[in-house]
């Protein structure tokens, strides 16, 4: 595997920048903590390492979605499991993995609006804006990437290659 894969962020860059974002979290809601979504599976590893820099008292939990059918994304969008907590007339920071075409975000962000927060923001570690199908953007923005399949940080390829502590763009998809 190792020579089918570039590296594209290390570790080292990948905690800095989720350092500097919980910082700015942190300022942003100073005066009202949020709720933190974390968007199951990909979102896990940053997810738990950015709580970790936001320095209030967070209530947090866990959504997952799919549009995968067969380890591709040309299914129907579905709610495989719905958060609990009540959130109405709070502040949501939605933390994702990576928005490439906002259709998954997109289709969340309308499930949540019609539990009637106080605000939704979004806070991603990847984005690839030039795959955006749908309106969408992020708040924080962990790295812009440019296309490419991404494994690693929580990303994965056929549900392998998560644990990897950095990002790496798979050269050949065929060769795993």
């Amino acid at each position: 595997m190792k020579e089918n894969y570039r590296i594209l962020l290390s570790e080292e860059q990948i905690q800095e920048r989720i350092k500097e974002l919980g910082e700015q979290i942190t300022l942003d809601y100073k005066d009202n903590p949020p709720v933190i979504i974390c968007m199951l599976k990909g979102a896990i590893y940053f997810f738990a390492d950015l709580t970790r820099h936001i320095k209030l008292p967070i209530t947090f939990d866990f959504a997952r979605l799919s549009s995968y059918r067969n380890g591709t994304t040309g299914g129907e969008m579905e709610l495989i499991s719905n958060i609990t907590t009540e959130i109405k007339d709070k502040d949501i920071l939605i933390v994702e993995d990576i928005v490439d075409s906002g259709k998954t975000l997109s289709y969340f962000v309308k499930l949540l609006q019609e539990k009637q927060p106080k605000s939704i923001k979004i806070c991603t570690f990847l984005d690839k804006k030039e795959r955006r199908q749908v309106e969408i953007e992020a708040d924080y923005v962990g790295f812009d990437i440019p296309c490419g399949f991404v494994i690693g940080y929580g990303l994965d390829y056929a549900e392998r290659y998560r644990e990897f502590p950095f990002l790496a763009e798979i050269i050949d998809p065929s060769k795993l």
